[in-house]
Protein backbone atom coordinates (compact mmCIF):
# COMPACT_ATOMS: atom_id res chain seq x y z
CA UNK A 1 0.00 0.00 0.00
CA UNK A 2 1.51 3.32 -1.11
CA UNK A 3 0.31 6.31 0.92
CA UNK A 4 0.84 9.95 -0.02
CA UNK A 5 0.92 12.25 3.03
CA UNK A 6 -0.09 15.89 2.66
CA UNK A 7 0.97 17.69 5.84
CA UNK A 8 2.98 20.66 7.07
CA UNK A 9 6.46 19.59 8.11
CA UNK A 10 9.29 21.15 10.12
CA UNK A 11 10.73 23.75 10.09
CA UNK A 12 7.21 25.20 9.89
CA UNK A 13 6.04 26.52 13.26
CA UNK A 14 3.12 24.16 13.50
CA UNK A 15 2.15 21.59 16.10
CA UNK A 16 0.79 19.41 13.29
CA UNK A 17 4.15 19.64 11.50
CA UNK A 18 5.91 18.35 14.64
CA UNK A 19 3.26 15.65 15.04
CA UNK A 20 3.58 14.41 11.45
CA UNK A 21 7.37 14.38 11.57
CA UNK A 22 7.28 12.36 14.80
CA UNK A 23 4.85 9.82 13.32
CA UNK A 24 6.48 9.45 9.92
CA UNK A 25 9.34 7.01 10.73
CA UNK A 26 7.07 4.43 12.38
CA UNK A 27 4.53 4.68 9.55
CA UNK A 28 7.35 3.99 7.08
CA UNK A 29 8.09 0.76 8.95
CA UNK A 30 4.54 -0.39 8.17
CA UNK A 31 3.76 0.88 4.66
CA UNK A 32 5.21 2.79 1.71
CA UNK A 33 4.82 6.45 2.68
CA UNK A 34 5.64 9.43 0.47
CA UNK A 35 5.55 12.96 1.89
CA UNK A 36 4.18 15.30 -0.74
CA UNK A 37 6.17 18.49 -1.28
CA UNK A 38 4.53 21.62 0.12
CA UNK A 39 2.40 23.30 -2.54
CA UNK A 40 1.94 20.20 -4.70
CA UNK A 41 -1.63 19.49 -5.75
CA UNK A 42 -1.26 15.95 -7.09
CA UNK A 43 -0.08 12.72 -5.47
CA UNK A 44 2.82 10.71 -6.94
CA UNK A 45 1.99 8.04 -9.52
CA UNK A 46 1.07 4.68 -8.08
CA UNK A 47 -0.47 6.14 -4.92
CA UNK A 48 -3.12 3.90 -3.34
CA UNK A 49 -4.34 6.42 -0.77
CA UNK A 50 -3.96 10.15 -0.19
CA UNK A 51 -3.93 11.27 3.45
CA UNK A 52 -4.55 14.95 4.21
CA UNK A 53 -3.73 16.49 7.59
CA UNK A 54 -6.17 19.40 7.99
CA UNK A 55 -6.07 21.99 10.77
CA UNK A 56 -7.39 25.53 11.18
CA UNK A 57 -4.29 27.44 10.03
CA UNK A 58 -4.63 28.67 6.41
CA UNK A 59 -0.87 29.22 5.99
CA UNK A 60 -0.11 25.62 6.96
CA UNK A 61 -3.14 23.87 5.46
CA UNK A 62 -4.54 25.97 2.61
CA UNK A 63 -2.46 24.16 -0.01
CA UNK A 64 -3.53 20.82 1.47
CA UNK A 65 -7.23 21.60 0.97
CA UNK A 66 -6.41 22.70 -2.60
CA UNK A 67 -4.93 19.24 -3.19
CA UNK A 68 -7.90 17.54 -1.50
CA UNK A 69 -10.21 19.29 -3.96
CA UNK A 70 -8.36 17.62 -6.84
CA UNK A 71 -8.00 14.13 -5.31
CA UNK A 72 -10.36 13.15 -2.48
CA UNK A 73 -8.91 10.94 0.24
CA UNK A 74 -8.64 10.25 3.95
CA UNK A 75 -8.61 13.39 6.10
CA UNK A 76 -6.93 13.54 9.50
CA UNK A 77 -9.16 16.20 11.05
CA UNK A 78 -7.08 17.90 13.75
CA UNK A 79 -9.69 20.64 14.37
CA UNK A 80 -13.41 20.52 13.71
CA UNK A 81 -13.82 24.29 13.53
CA UNK A 82 -12.18 25.39 10.27
CA UNK A 83 -13.55 28.92 9.98
CA UNK A 84 -10.13 30.58 10.12
CA UNK A 85 -8.86 28.18 7.44
CA UNK A 86 -11.80 28.95 5.14
CA UNK A 87 -11.47 32.71 5.71
CA UNK A 88 -7.79 32.55 4.84
CA UNK A 89 -8.49 30.56 1.67
CA UNK A 90 -11.19 33.00 0.53
CA UNK A 91 -10.88 36.50 1.99
CA UNK A 92 -7.13 36.00 2.36
CA UNK A 93 -6.96 35.29 -1.40
CA UNK A 94 -9.18 38.27 -2.27
CA UNK A 95 -12.14 35.97 -2.86
CA UNK A 96 -14.89 37.54 -0.77
CA UNK A 97 -17.58 35.84 -2.84
CA UNK A 98 -16.05 32.47 -1.95
CA UNK A 99 -16.42 33.32 1.75
CA UNK A 100 -20.04 34.36 1.25
CA UNK A 101 -20.76 31.14 -0.66
CA UNK A 102 -19.22 29.05 2.13
CA UNK A 103 -21.27 30.84 4.78
CA UNK A 104 -24.49 30.41 2.79
CA UNK A 105 -23.77 26.79 1.91
CA UNK A 106 -23.46 25.83 5.57
CA UNK A 107 -25.59 28.41 7.37
CA UNK A 108 -28.13 29.59 4.85
CA UNK A 109 -29.19 33.14 4.05
CA UNK A 110 -28.45 34.29 7.60
CA UNK A 111 -24.89 33.02 7.20
CA UNK A 112 -24.47 34.94 3.95
CA UNK A 113 -25.79 38.14 5.53
CA UNK A 114 -23.38 37.75 8.43
CA UNK A 115 -20.60 37.22 5.90
CA UNK A 116 -21.53 40.51 4.23
CA UNK A 117 -21.33 42.15 7.65
CA UNK A 118 -17.79 40.84 8.08
CA UNK A 119 -16.68 41.92 4.61
CA UNK A 120 -18.20 45.38 5.10
CA UNK A 121 -16.52 45.62 8.54
CA UNK A 122 -19.87 46.18 10.22
CA UNK A 123 -19.33 43.24 12.61
CA UNK A 124 -16.13 41.71 14.03
CA UNK A 125 -14.61 38.78 12.13
CA UNK A 126 -16.59 35.65 12.98
CA UNK A 127 -13.42 33.52 13.04
CA UNK A 128 -12.25 35.61 15.99
CA UNK A 129 -15.36 35.99 18.16
CA UNK A 130 -17.84 33.25 17.11
CA UNK A 131 -15.96 30.48 15.26
CA UNK A 132 -17.61 27.66 17.21
CA UNK A 133 -21.03 28.79 15.93
CA UNK A 134 -19.85 28.69 12.30
CA UNK A 135 -17.30 25.85 11.97
CA UNK A 136 -17.33 25.77 8.13
CA UNK A 137 -16.08 22.19 8.04
CA UNK A 138 -18.61 21.19 5.37
CA UNK A 139 -16.41 21.33 2.28
CA UNK A 140 -13.60 19.28 3.85
CA UNK A 141 -16.12 16.70 5.07
CA UNK A 142 -17.72 16.50 1.63
CA UNK A 143 -14.34 15.76 0.00
CA UNK A 144 -13.13 13.22 2.57
CA UNK A 145 -13.54 9.54 1.72
CA UNK A 146 -12.81 8.67 5.38
CA UNK A 147 -11.80 10.51 8.55
CA UNK A 148 -9.31 10.08 11.35
CA UNK A 149 -10.06 12.07 14.50
CA UNK A 150 -8.26 12.21 17.82
CA UNK A 151 -11.42 12.37 19.93
CA UNK A 152 -14.97 11.14 20.27
CA UNK A 153 -15.97 14.81 20.37
CA UNK A 154 -14.79 15.52 16.80
CA UNK A 155 -16.19 12.21 15.55
CA UNK A 156 -19.61 13.09 16.93
CA UNK A 157 -19.48 16.63 15.49
CA UNK A 158 -18.61 15.20 12.06
CA UNK A 159 -21.52 12.75 12.25
CA UNK A 160 -23.89 15.53 13.32
CA UNK A 161 -22.70 17.53 10.30
CA UNK A 162 -23.79 14.69 8.02
CA UNK A 163 -20.55 12.81 7.32
CA UNK A 164 -21.48 9.19 6.57
CA UNK A 165 -18.10 7.67 5.73
CA UNK A 166 -15.83 5.66 7.98
CA UNK A 167 -14.36 7.47 11.00
CA UNK A 168 -11.42 6.04 12.94
CA UNK A 169 -10.51 7.46 16.34
CA UNK A 170 -6.72 7.47 16.63
CA UNK A 171 -5.24 9.00 19.81
CA UNK A 172 -2.68 11.75 19.52
CA UNK A 173 0.75 10.16 19.88
CA UNK A 174 2.95 10.88 22.89
CA UNK A 175 6.25 12.65 22.27
CA UNK A 176 9.65 11.28 23.33
CA UNK A 177 11.01 13.25 26.27
CA UNK A 178 14.39 14.78 25.39
CA UNK A 179 17.36 14.65 27.74
CA UNK A 180 17.35 18.33 28.68
CA UNK A 181 17.57 19.56 32.28
CA UNK A 182 14.66 21.58 33.68
CA UNK A 183 15.05 25.33 33.92
CA UNK A 184 15.70 26.50 37.47
CA UNK A 185 12.58 28.53 38.32
CA UNK A 186 11.09 29.64 41.62
CA UNK A 187 7.70 28.37 42.72
CA UNK A 188 6.28 26.32 45.57
CA UNK A 189 4.60 24.90 43.61
CA UNK A 190 5.13 26.17 40.06
CA UNK A 191 2.10 26.10 37.77
CA UNK A 192 2.67 26.39 34.02
CA UNK A 193 0.45 27.24 31.08
CA UNK A 194 1.68 26.97 27.48
CA UNK A 195 0.29 28.45 24.27
CA UNK A 196 -1.05 31.78 23.08
CA UNK A 197 -1.99 34.08 25.95
CA UNK A 198 -5.56 35.25 25.34
CA UNK A 199 -9.14 35.16 26.60
CA UNK A 200 -10.03 31.85 24.92
CA UNK A 201 -7.27 30.16 26.93
CA UNK A 202 -9.13 31.42 30.03
CA UNK A 203 -6.09 33.41 31.14
CA UNK A 204 -8.20 36.10 32.90
CA UNK A 205 -9.95 33.46 35.01
CA UNK A 206 -6.69 31.63 35.73
CA UNK A 207 -4.90 34.80 36.85
CA UNK A 208 -7.77 35.78 39.13
CA UNK A 209 -7.76 32.33 40.73
CA UNK A 210 -3.97 32.40 41.16
CA UNK A 211 -4.09 35.82 42.82
CA UNK A 212 -6.60 34.52 45.35
CA UNK A 213 -4.61 31.35 46.11
CA UNK A 214 -1.37 33.33 46.51
CA UNK A 215 -2.88 35.21 49.47
CA UNK A 216 -2.54 32.06 51.56
CA UNK A 217 0.35 30.55 49.57
CA UNK A 218 2.76 33.37 48.66
CA UNK A 219 5.35 30.90 47.37
CA UNK A 220 3.11 29.80 44.50
CA UNK A 221 4.19 30.97 41.02
CA UNK A 222 2.81 30.82 37.47
CA UNK A 223 4.84 30.38 34.29
CA UNK A 224 3.17 31.83 31.16
CA UNK A 225 4.75 30.64 27.90
CA UNK A 226 3.55 31.79 24.49
CA UNK A 227 2.85 34.86 22.41
CA UNK A 228 0.34 37.37 23.74
CA UNK A 229 -2.57 37.78 21.32
CA UNK A 230 -3.18 41.27 19.89
CA UNK A 231 -5.54 43.31 22.05
CA UNK A 232 -4.96 41.24 25.18
CA UNK A 233 -3.40 43.54 27.79
CA UNK A 234 -1.54 41.03 29.94
CA UNK A 235 0.59 43.60 31.78
CA UNK A 236 -2.48 45.55 32.91
CA UNK A 237 -4.14 42.40 34.21
CA UNK A 238 -1.04 41.33 36.11
CA UNK A 239 -0.72 44.77 37.65
CA UNK A 240 -4.38 44.92 38.68
CA UNK A 241 -4.15 41.53 40.41
CA UNK A 242 -0.83 42.28 42.07
CA UNK A 243 0.96 39.57 40.12
CA UNK A 244 3.41 41.90 38.38
CA UNK A 245 5.69 42.29 41.41
CA UNK A 246 6.23 38.56 41.87
CA UNK A 247 4.76 35.17 41.30
CA UNK A 248 4.76 35.40 37.49
CA UNK A 249 7.41 34.20 35.05
CA UNK A 250 6.87 35.22 31.41
CA UNK A 251 8.30 33.65 28.23
CA UNK A 252 7.24 34.26 24.63
CA UNK A 253 7.55 31.78 21.78
CA UNK A 254 10.36 29.31 22.57
CA UNK A 255 12.25 26.65 20.63
CA UNK A 256 11.40 22.98 21.21
CA UNK A 257 14.28 22.07 23.56
CA UNK A 258 13.67 25.12 25.75
CA UNK A 259 9.95 24.34 25.75
CA UNK A 260 10.67 20.90 27.21
CA UNK A 261 13.03 22.39 29.79
CA UNK A 262 10.34 24.83 30.91
CA UNK A 263 7.67 22.13 31.00
CA UNK A 264 9.90 19.90 33.14
CA UNK A 265 10.30 22.74 35.66
CA UNK A 266 6.54 22.91 36.34
CA UNK A 267 4.85 20.94 39.09
CA UNK A 268 1.39 21.27 37.50
CA UNK A 269 0.29 22.08 33.93
CA UNK A 270 -2.83 24.18 33.40
CA UNK A 271 -4.40 23.84 29.95
CA UNK A 272 -7.66 25.76 29.76
CA UNK A 273 -9.67 26.82 26.74
CA UNK A 274 -13.21 27.69 25.82
CA UNK A 275 -14.64 27.62 23.29
CA UNK A 276 -12.91 24.57 21.84
CA UNK A 277 -12.24 24.19 18.14
CA UNK A 278 -12.15 20.42 18.56
CA UNK A 279 -8.38 20.46 18.86
CA UNK A 280 -6.15 18.07 20.76
CA UNK A 281 -3.47 19.88 22.74
CA UNK A 282 0.10 18.95 21.90
CA UNK A 283 1.30 20.63 25.11
CA UNK A 284 -1.15 18.57 27.18
CA UNK A 285 0.17 15.40 25.51
CA UNK A 286 3.72 16.49 26.37
CA UNK A 287 2.61 16.98 29.98
CA UNK A 288 1.33 13.38 30.03
CA UNK A 289 4.67 12.15 28.70
CA UNK A 290 6.43 14.07 31.48
CA UNK A 291 4.12 12.64 34.14
CA UNK A 292 2.68 16.02 35.11
CA UNK A 293 -0.79 16.50 36.65
CA UNK A 294 -3.18 18.56 34.55
CA UNK A 295 -5.89 21.14 35.16
CA UNK A 296 -8.05 21.42 32.02
CA UNK A 297 -11.35 22.83 30.81
CA UNK A 298 -14.20 20.34 30.79
CA UNK A 299 -14.78 20.64 27.04
CA UNK A 300 -14.07 18.68 23.85
CA UNK A 301 -11.07 16.33 23.87
CA UNK A 302 -10.01 17.58 27.30
CA UNK A 303 -13.24 16.25 28.83
CA UNK A 304 -12.27 12.76 27.59
CA UNK A 305 -9.07 12.65 29.66
CA UNK A 306 -9.29 10.19 32.58
CA UNK A 307 -10.22 11.76 35.90
CA UNK A 308 -7.06 10.43 37.57
CA UNK A 309 -4.77 12.53 35.31
CA UNK A 310 -6.72 15.79 35.05
CA UNK A 311 -8.90 18.03 37.21
CA UNK A 312 -11.64 19.34 34.89
CA UNK A 313 -13.07 22.83 35.23
CA UNK A 314 -16.36 23.79 33.58
CA UNK A 315 -16.13 27.19 31.79
CA UNK A 316 -19.22 28.59 33.51
CA UNK A 317 -20.09 31.22 36.12
CA UNK A 318 -18.37 29.17 38.83
CA UNK A 319 -15.14 28.72 36.86
CA UNK A 320 -12.94 30.92 39.07
CA UNK A 321 -14.20 29.28 42.28
CA UNK A 322 -13.55 25.82 40.81
CA UNK A 323 -10.07 26.88 39.70
CA UNK A 324 -9.28 28.19 43.18
CA UNK A 325 -10.30 24.85 44.71
CA UNK A 326 -8.24 22.87 42.15
CA UNK A 327 -5.13 25.01 42.56
CA UNK A 328 -5.36 24.95 46.34
CA UNK A 329 -5.70 21.15 46.35
CA UNK A 330 -2.68 20.62 44.09
CA UNK A 331 -0.63 23.23 45.94
CA UNK A 332 -1.32 21.62 49.33
CA UNK A 333 -1.08 17.94 48.37
CA UNK A 334 2.19 16.79 46.77
CA UNK A 335 0.93 13.23 47.18
CA UNK A 336 -2.04 14.01 44.92
CA UNK A 337 0.31 15.57 42.40
CA UNK A 338 2.51 12.48 42.46
CA UNK A 339 -0.42 10.07 41.99
CA UNK A 340 -1.85 12.11 39.11
CA UNK A 341 1.58 12.37 37.53
CA UNK A 342 2.11 8.61 37.59
CA UNK A 343 -1.34 8.06 36.07
CA UNK A 344 -0.48 10.60 33.36
CA UNK A 345 2.78 8.82 32.56
CA UNK A 346 1.00 5.47 32.32
CA UNK A 347 -1.63 6.93 29.98
CA UNK A 348 1.13 8.24 27.71
CA UNK A 349 2.79 4.80 27.75
CA UNK A 350 -0.41 2.96 26.82
CA UNK A 351 -3.10 4.83 24.91
CA UNK A 352 -0.68 7.35 23.36
CA UNK A 353 2.18 4.94 22.65
CA UNK A 354 3.79 5.65 19.28
CA UNK A 355 3.67 2.07 17.95
CA UNK A 356 0.07 1.60 19.10
CA UNK A 357 -0.98 4.82 17.36
CA UNK A 358 0.90 3.86 14.18
CA UNK A 359 -0.88 0.49 14.07
CA UNK A 360 -4.25 2.25 14.34
CA UNK A 361 -3.26 4.59 11.51
CA UNK A 362 -2.30 1.74 9.22
CA UNK A 363 -5.59 -0.03 9.97
CA UNK A 364 -7.43 3.17 9.06
CA UNK A 365 -5.36 3.46 5.85
CA UNK A 366 -6.11 -0.14 4.87
CA UNK A 367 -9.83 0.28 5.47
CA UNK A 368 -9.92 3.57 3.55
CA UNK A 369 -8.00 2.07 0.62
CA UNK A 370 -9.67 -1.37 0.69
CA UNK A 371 -13.16 -0.29 1.65
CA UNK A 372 -15.75 -2.88 2.56
CA UNK A 373 -13.51 -5.80 1.67
CA UNK A 374 -11.20 -5.02 4.61
CA UNK A 375 -14.11 -4.60 7.03
CA UNK A 376 -15.63 -7.89 5.88
CA UNK A 377 -12.34 -9.72 6.39
CA UNK A 378 -11.95 -8.30 9.90
CA UNK A 379 -15.51 -9.30 10.80
CA UNK A 380 -14.88 -12.76 9.37
CA UNK A 381 -11.73 -13.21 11.47
CA UNK A 382 -13.52 -12.08 14.63
CA UNK A 383 -16.46 -14.39 13.94
CA UNK A 384 -14.20 -17.38 13.30
CA UNK A 385 -12.25 -16.70 16.50
CA UNK A 386 -15.52 -16.50 18.48
CA UNK A 387 -16.65 -19.86 17.12
CA UNK A 388 -13.26 -21.41 17.92
CA UNK A 389 -13.63 -20.56 21.62
CA UNK A 390 -17.23 -21.76 21.78
CA UNK A 391 -19.17 -18.49 21.74
CA UNK A 392 -22.72 -19.11 20.51
CA UNK A 393 -24.79 -16.70 18.38
CA UNK A 394 -27.17 -14.68 20.55
CA UNK A 395 -25.23 -15.33 23.75
CA UNK A 396 -24.17 -12.64 26.22
CA UNK A 397 -20.57 -12.90 24.98
CA UNK A 398 -21.69 -12.57 21.36
CA UNK A 399 -23.70 -9.44 22.19
CA UNK A 400 -20.71 -7.98 24.03
CA UNK A 401 -18.47 -8.58 21.00
CA UNK A 402 -21.09 -7.02 18.72
CA UNK A 403 -21.26 -3.93 20.95
CA UNK A 404 -17.47 -3.52 20.89
CA UNK A 405 -17.41 -3.89 17.10
CA UNK A 406 -20.14 -1.28 16.80
CA UNK A 407 -18.08 1.16 18.89
CA UNK A 408 -15.41 1.08 16.18
CA UNK A 409 -18.07 1.11 13.46
CA UNK A 410 -17.56 -2.46 12.29
CA UNK A 411 -20.86 -4.19 11.60
CA UNK A 412 -24.23 -2.94 12.79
Amino acid sequence: MRVAIFSPMPPERSGIADYSAHLLPVLRERCDVVVVKRGSKRPPRGTDLCVYHVGNNPDAHGWIVDALRRTPGLVVLHDFVLHHLVAGMTIGRRDGHGYLDAMEREHGVVGRLLGHGVLDKRIPPLWENRPEDFPLAGEVLSLATALVTHSVYVRDRARAAGFEGRISIVPHTAFPVPEVPPVDLQGDPLFGTFGNVNASKRVPQLLEALARVRKSRPGLSILLVGATSPGFDLDRRLQRLGLDAGGTVREGWVAEDHLWALMKACDVHVNLRSPTMGETSGTAIRALSLGKPLVVSDVGWFAELPDDVALKIAPDNDEVEALVAALELLAARPDVRAAMGEAARELARSRHDLDYVADLYVTAFEEAAGGQAVSDEVLGDVSAAAVDVGIEPGSTDAREIAARLAEVELGD
